[in-house]
């Protein structure tokens, strides 16, 4: 009668023979006394010499990590080795990892997943985990808050100050360079961390205290090494975490925090809104990074000002915001997120307005019965609109041909206009009104044409006024003198100066 294939997991605990549990000794003897097969997923552990000196045989994967350009693939072929030894063994196979199974073993959790696939029977038996010794040597109660990380796949998104946080897998410098760099983004270059070697193994236990910068200075990492980065309530360090800025928000419109944020409303923030906006603007313009900085972290006030009103009544928070966004983004990004090609921005956009129509459609909004102009905000400035204007009509082919046809189109408005200029009746100010307006429009049109974008040209011409008159005002101080004492042919010398000796940054 033939025995049903079995695999059985056991953890050689932290690296000290005291610490290894009675029942798994004894398997590990019996596996010797009944010729069952041993595997180790390594050899470097310190629990190794134990089996040696009481002549227990194993065989080790050491040489599959040659085999293979990534853990996952090592991993793989090591649970796939192991469903062959047993299933041709048809009898148990045991399997042993350094520390627990089930903490920071790959291996365990794919075998987890295939076994029941393959008729296989698993069975787990736990040994002391790397986490017994941290909590025991760095003296930390995890109450109150810890997560555990693997240093090859950190990201700066799981990181939360507020928590105590053990990184394992810190097997390397190269490593430790990696983690330091992740961290740097979250905590501050003199942070303490604290760096612990073969923990709980007695004559080889190193425990070293660091300031992050030096994290990759330090010697000895291995197979058992590990970094404790401790918890922080400081303000340096909570001050890079979105969720404190939260927090903030909410305590200045509470009823004990700032008067006047407290008194705002989405109306009354209206205009704070378009100011910040047009703040960073001003910062891409000028090419300050560390002024754009600064005017981008006002702009997010914005943001969370008024997610916060609508939090307060229970409409949604901020973090629906986000969930919307990154939703939206990854819905309309299939060429990225998806199946979908895109070889090009021309490409890409079709993919965006493809999803914006099916999105419409999945509202009940029937898009034929829609104005080709749907979709322009009202409020938008008067160059930015009426190019936006013009983009849509141009989709259904509502547009000229030639760039002269266009520059025909602005000459016959400007036609238009000198005659509503020279008709002094009291009726062609409307007319006046309207045809500048017609030449405006019509030199937003010859702006499309030539790929400029026409809010971009005038902020451009503003810029450049501003520091040729700045020059004059300069030159008139240095001589002592007013404008009410300068006449206009002397400052045009000096704008005609301005325009050699300046240059628009």
């Amino acid at each position: 009668m033939s025995t049903q294939a079995q695999i059985t997991v056991v953890g050689l605990g932290t690296g000290e023979e005291d610490q290894l549990t009675l029942g798994i000794w004894k398997k590990l003897q019996n596996a010797a006394k009944s010729q069952t097969a041993l595997y180790l997923r390594t050899e470097d552990h310190p629990m190794v010499r134990m089996l040696d000196s009481n002549q227990i045989p194993y065989q080790t994967f050491d040489s599959n990590y040659m085999a293979h350009q990534s853990f996952e693939g090592v991993y793989e072929s090591i649970a796939e080795a192991l469903i062959q030894s047993a299933k041709n063994a048809s009898a148990e196979v045991i399997y042993a990892v350094p520390g627990h199974p089930m903490v920071a073993e790959y291996t365990v959790q794919l075998l987890k997943m295939r076994c029941p696939e393959e008729g296989i029977s698993l069975q787990v038996m736990g040994g002391e985990s790397f986490l017994d010794q941290a909590f025991l040597r760095f003296g930390f109660d995890p109450i109150d808050g810890f997560q555990l990380l693997d240093a090859t796949s950190l990201s700066r998104y799981a990181l939360n100050p507020q928590m105590h946080t053990i990184v394992g897998q810190v097997y390397d410098t190269y490593t430790a360079s990696d983690l330091k760099i992740s961290l740097m983004e979250t905590y501050p270059d003199e942070y303490r961390v604290v760096v612990g070697h073969s923990l709980g193994v007695a004559g080889a236990e190193q425990i070293i205290e660091v300031p992050l910068h030096e994290l990759d200075h330090v010697k000895g990492y291995g197979n058992l090494s590990l970094v404790w980065v401790p918890k922080s309530e400081q303000d340096e360090v909570r001050y890079r975490t979105f969720g404190r800025l939260h927090e903030i928000v909410q305590v200045l419109r509470s009823p004990e925090g700032c008067p006047w944020d407290r008194e705002q409303t989405h109306a009354s923030l209206r205009k704070n809104l378009i100011e910040e906006a047009y703040e960073v603007l001003e910062t891409i313009d000028e090419d300050d990074p560390e002024h754009m900085c600064e005017e981008l972290g006002d702009l997010l006030l914005q943001v969370m000002l008024h997610a916060q009103m609508e939090e307060e009544i229970g409409t949604f928070t901020v973090y629906d915001v986000i969930a919307t966004l990154n939703e939206k983004l990854i819905r309309r990004h299939p060429h990225v997120f998806g199946d979908n090609k895109a070889e090009d921005a021309d490409e890409a956009l079709v993919n965006w307005n493809a999803m914006k129509a099916e999105e419409k459609r999945k509202k009940g909004i029937d898009v034929t019965k829609q104005s080709v102009l749907d979709g322009i905000p009202r409020e938008l400035p008067g160059l930015m609109k009426a190019l936006k204007l013009q983009k849509k009509a141009a989709t259904v082919g509502f547009d000229w041909s030639e760039l002269h046809e266009v520059l025909q189109k602005l000459e016959e408005e400007l036609g238009e206009l000198r005659e509503a200029i020279d008709n002094q009746s009291e009726e062609a100010a409307q007319d006046r009104l309207e045809e500048l307006g017609d030449v405006l429009f019509s030199i937003v049109n010859v702006a499309r044409f030539l790929k400029i974008d026409p809010e971009e040209a005038i902020a451009h011409t503003n810029r450049k006024f501003i520091q040729r008159f700045s020059y004059i005002e300069d030159q008139l101080c240095l001589k002592g003198l007013s404008f009410e004492q300068t006449g206009l042919s002397e400052m045009e010398n000096y704008w005609q100066e301005a325009k050699k000796v300046t240059k628009l940054r």
